[in-house]
């Protein structure tokens, strides 16, 4: 699927940080597709936060559950930053849509993309079993979601302490 990138990692784990960089070392016209919502005073921190790590030269859409028709609406730019798919999974969880149609229809959009796109997601798997049921819901779709999307992109990054491990490359 063109030149998309995944990039993966832990809470904290540095992946839009590296995100970023790529995207900046793309281009100069860049949009960020933020899936988050600042429910919460911590939520609204680190959106602020995010901001402002961002810097100038991007231009962002706000889009908690419409992403793949947030995608298909996309204005011309040289790179797409989509972040990030855990917090876009959670809200369609949250608002009970469906996450395997809602997946079907972003790789959709991502395919008839014109330009390449970052998209960042966690890596939600590495740790104990989740004591209640939500918990392994959400576990378990993350992962669904993270194999489907790593399976149709050109590029797969796993971000650990910042440092980025390539998992799937071109060629």
């Amino acid at each position: 699927m063109k030149e998309h990138h995944l990039v993966l990692g832990g809470a904290r784990s540095g992946k839009t940080a590296f995100a970023l960089r790529s995207a900046e070392a793309t281009g100069p016209t860049r949009i960020y597709v933020a899936t988050g919502q600042a429910l919460d005073a911590g939520m609204a921190a680190r959106i602020a936060q995010h901001k402002a790590e961002r810097g100038e030269g991007w231009k962002t859409i706000e889009e908690p559950l419409d992403l793949a028709e947030a995608v298909r609406r996309l204005p011309k730019a040289d790179v797409v930053l989509i972040d990030c798919l855990t917090l876009w999974l959670s809200n369609l969880m949250h608002h009970e849509r469906d996450a395997e149609m809602e997946t079907a229809a972003l790789l959709n959009a991502l395919d008839g993309l014109d330009r390449p796109a970052l998209i960042v997601s966690n890596e939600v798997g590495l740790s104990i079993v989740p004591e209640n049921a939500l918990a392994r819901r959400f576990r378990d779709a993350q992962g669904l979601l993270n194999q489907r999307v790593a399976a149709e992109v050109a590029r797969v990054s796993f971000i650990a302490a910042g440092l980025p491990m390539v998992l799937k490359a071109p060629g």
